[in-house]
């Protein structure tokens, strides 16, 4: 093929490329060679791990997207490569949002961003509009670009949108020596009730990404089935924290990722560096050079952990995956170094019927780029709205699981 498409272009142009046409064949073998590799070996349906036939047929009428070929972005399909790029390629749609600072029994406060969508002429009333809570990553907040992307596909169906951001991380003051961490479940548990007493009659579920998705299975999995969540959606999970924290200190990843997400959570608490002094080494904390040493001299001591491991092995949501009682998707990708793919409970949730996996050979932490030029909607966008749809106006036929 190559030959003969270097043949005919040599008799119809005049070649000027590397002075002859061998530079042409050059480029064109290789076109053909990357296309095939990328479409052998890169361009992939996803692994969908269930062990509910219900909720696999479910998900393959309703949800049918983790069930096509995920062809990622042709120009930089590798893990590294999409999870550094997306803040930059992909859009930032613009949303107005509604804030509310909410009281907690300690004395502290949660800042809530709300987007009520009262233009809304699926659900005009706001009473019964379905309500997604949406959880950040580690140091996120709501104007985060995948937050912002999942609003917009809110928005188009109709539904309202609240976001959870942690303590200290919004703007807000602490009013208390506490931050967050992904096991303790008390400030998500407080917004949940919160939401669900302000909206009683609206349907309700919660999207997680990254540390917001082990949270949210944290509590799900102490929950179980007591909770006014109809379902949930995770993004991007680590689910063993020992497995990320060991991937994440390699030498590249620790220089890609690692050493940049320490300085992101010690700048995030610098601010409160009055409140947080009067019960922690401040300097000690500020001279943390991995996640690892931030998590031991800070979050660890901060919820009375013993150790960093200790807390680590309360952390990981693979301990309580047995116990998630709604139902519940989580999209990962096997080449995310934050979440490495061996490390992902497969056989875990087998023994739950109400959890679903689905696994992208590509696509990173939060990646997930398709398209030659991913500007807009991702993979994990389309997982997220096709699945947040029809939980709301399908989910009768998996609930009775």
């Amino acid at each position: 093929l190559t030959r003969e498409l270097s043949l005919y272009l040599e008799s119809q142009v005049r070649v000027g490329f590397f002075g002859s046409g061998v530079g042409l064949s050059l480029v064109l073998g290789f076109g053909v060679a990357y296309a095939c590799y990328y479409l052998n070996s890169i361009a992939k349906k996803p692994q969908l791990v269930a062990s509910n036939d219900r909720f696999c047929r479910f998900l393959e009428e309703y949800c049918p997207v983790v069930t096509e070929t995920y062809y990622p972005t042709i120009w930089c399909w590798e893990g590294r490569v999409q999870t550094l790029l997306r803040p930059f390629i992909t859009s930032r749609p613009q949303v107005q949002y509604r804030n509310e600072l909410i009281k907690t029994a300690d004395g502290g406060q949660i800042s809530l961003d709300w987007f009520d969508n009262n233009d809304s002429s699926y659900y005009p009333d706001a009473s019964t509009r379905p309500t997604v809570l949406l959880l950040p990553g580690l140091t996120g907040t709501s104007r985060e670009s995948y937050i912002l992307h999942m609003i917009h596909q809110s928005e188009t169906l109709g539904y309202r949108c609240v976001v959870f951001n942690n303590r200290g991380i919004a703007g807000e003051q602490l009013l208390t020596p506490r931050t967050y961490c992904a096991a303790n479940t008390e400030d998500l548990e407080a917004v949940i009730h919160h939401v669900h007493i302000l909206h009683p009659s609206a349907p309700f579920m919660a999207a997680g990404v990254s540390m917001g998705g082990m949270l949210l299975l944290n509590y799900l999995g102490k929950t179980g089935r007591d909770t006014p969540l109809m379902a949930a959606a995770i993004f991007s999970a680590g689910w063993n924290v020992f497995e990320s924290i060991e991937s994440l200190e390699k030498p590249l990843n620790w220089l890609l990722f690692n050493y940049y997400l320490t300085t992101c959570l010690q700048s995030s608490i610098s601010r409160h560096r009055q409140i947080l002094e009067k019960l922690f080494d401040m300097d000690l904390v500020m001279k943390a050079r991995t996640i690892r040493e931030f998590d031991k001299q800070f979050t660890s001591v901060m919820f009375g952990y013993r150790s960093v491991d200790d807390y680590y092995e309360d952390a990981s949501p693979c301990r309580k995956l047995k116990s998630v009682g709604i139902p519940v998707l989580c999209l990962n990708s096997v080449d995310d170094v934050f979440s490495p793919g061996h490390a992902i409970p497969v056989e875990t949730a087998k023994q739950n019927a109400n959890v679903a996996l689905v696994l992208t050979s590509c696509g990173g932490h939060i990646g997930f780029l398709e398209g030659i030029w991913p500007r807009k909607c991702t993979y994990m966008d389309r997982v997220f709205k096709q699945f947040v749809q029809a939980v709301f106006e399908h989910g009768n036929k998996i609930f009775s699981m």
